[in-house]
């Protein structure tokens, strides 16, 4: 008898783990840290945002290959959605970007239970998200700068 003949598939048994998929701006990795260290410890299977920068890597611009990027970041991303039994919103504040909008509409359109971190910490503590207007300047000018890293 060899060593693969003794392997056998894993079978599926009651009270599997969750899987969850965590989606939002990468400029909050702080608060994605959190969101996956609490998911983990209450047993279930954690997918995150495969980087939160883009690396540096020599002789490499990614200005020139930015569209094509962004849309093979975001596939990965959607396979991620698919591969989840929910979604996950972090979104301190209640900030949600245009990536993470079309995230959600994907997720939903797939039947997949939407959770949010904002409506969690409402729920916890009372501090939710604030309204449109009180929103710090700076969110709404790093939007751009967002849109492009967020998906990954």
């Amino acid at each position: 008898m060899n060593f693969m003949e003794d392997q056998q598939a894993p079978q599926p048994t009651v009270g599997d783990a969750k899987v969850i998929t965590l989606c939002g701006s990468s400029r909050f990795e702080a608060e994605f840290t959190e969101v996956n260290q609490r998911l983990t410890m209450e047993g279930c299977v954690v997918i995150s945002l495969g980087m939160f920068s883009l690396p540096e890597l020599p002789d490499y611009d990614w200005t020139t290959d930015r569209s094509d990027l962004k849309g093979r970041l975001g596939g990965v991303h959607f396979q991620k959605i698919r591969m989840a039994d929910e979604v996950y919103i972090v979104d301190p504040g209640g900030y949600v970007g245009e990536s993470t909008q079309r995230e959600i509409a994907y997720a939903e359109s797939l039947g997949k239970l939407v959770r949010y971190l904002s409506r969690e910490r409402l729920a916890r503590t009372g501090d939710g998200p604030k309204s449109e207007s009180d929103q710090p300047e700076e969110a709404e000018a790093k939007d751009q700068q967002d849109q492009d890293q967020e998906g990954k």
